[in-house]
């Protein structure tokens, strides 16, 4: 979902209400994405807007599609060049 609102984001309330989360469970997983650096919060007055850091999930997606096919990766060339490209 932070990936489709990138780079504006979305506050935390504005993604429980779509997804039906609680939120304490939110707050929960968007810690943990926080932690991996997937995504950052940004405190907006009482609120915190959370965005998707696209460039440190690129670098995720291609290891592991570099990893994927069992030491070779050239089988997932064509994928990690699309994704390379629209840095």
């Amino acid at each position: 979902m932070l990936v489709r609102h990138a780079p504006e984001g979305l506050n935390a309330g504005e993604i429980a209400t779509a997804l039906n989360f609680r939120a304490n469970t939110l707050s929960a997983n968007l810690t943990v994405l926080a932690n991996a650096g997937l995504i950052a919060g940004e405190r907006e007055g009482r609120h915190i807007r959370y965005r998707a850091d696209l460039d440190c999930m690129r670098e995720l997606m291609g290891f592991l599609l570099e990893d994927c096919c069992g030491g070779s990766p050239e089988i997932c060339r064509p994928i990690l060049d699309e994704i390379t490209c629209r840095c």
